[in-house]
């Protein structure tokens, strides 16, 4: 049983319109799904990149109290070794001796051209003492 038509018409000459309206829409509903896309692309990759910076934040915690952790016991280790015993025992190791009393020197065993220090110092107590009596006797007369 054939149920096509006995005679097929030709229709050579018709021309379907374009509906420039659709094409219209059919351009706005692509850019807005291309903007649509490129929005979630651009979130997607913000997420990744928080979540990136969050290890790498948590890494720089923990290398940070880890540097803080080997100041705190280089500090002990500083003061450990430079406290007297162990200074005194360092320089026992390379074969130092304490200084006895024949080995210190008098005050005039002091180098040419330099006072000896105990003289260096009496010399200063007593310039310091003239200047201050000095400006007392200038604040003196000046009140007369």
């Amino acid at each position: 049983m054939r149920r096509l038509p006995p005679q097929q018409y030709g229709n050579p000459r018709v021309r379907r319109e374009r509906d420039r309206a659709a094409l219209r829409r059919q351009i706005v509903m692509l850019v807005c799904g291309m903007l649509a896309a490129g929005g979630f692309v651009l979130a997607v990759g913000q997420r990744f990149a928080a979540v990136r910076y969050g290890y790498r934040s948590e890494q720089l915690r923990e290398e940070r109290a880890h540097l803080v952790a080997e100041r705190e016991r280089l500090l002990l280790e500083l003061s450990t070794a430079t406290s007297p015993p162990a200074l005194e025992q360092a320089a026992r190791e390379i074969g130092m001796q304490p200084a006895h009393a024949a080995q210190i020197g008098d005050a005039g065993d002091a180098p040419a051209g330099r006072a000896p220090v105990g003289q260096r110092e009496a010399a200063r107590a007593t310039a310091h003492a003239a200047t201050t009596v000095g400006v007392a006797h200038v604040g003196a007369a000046r009140t007369r």
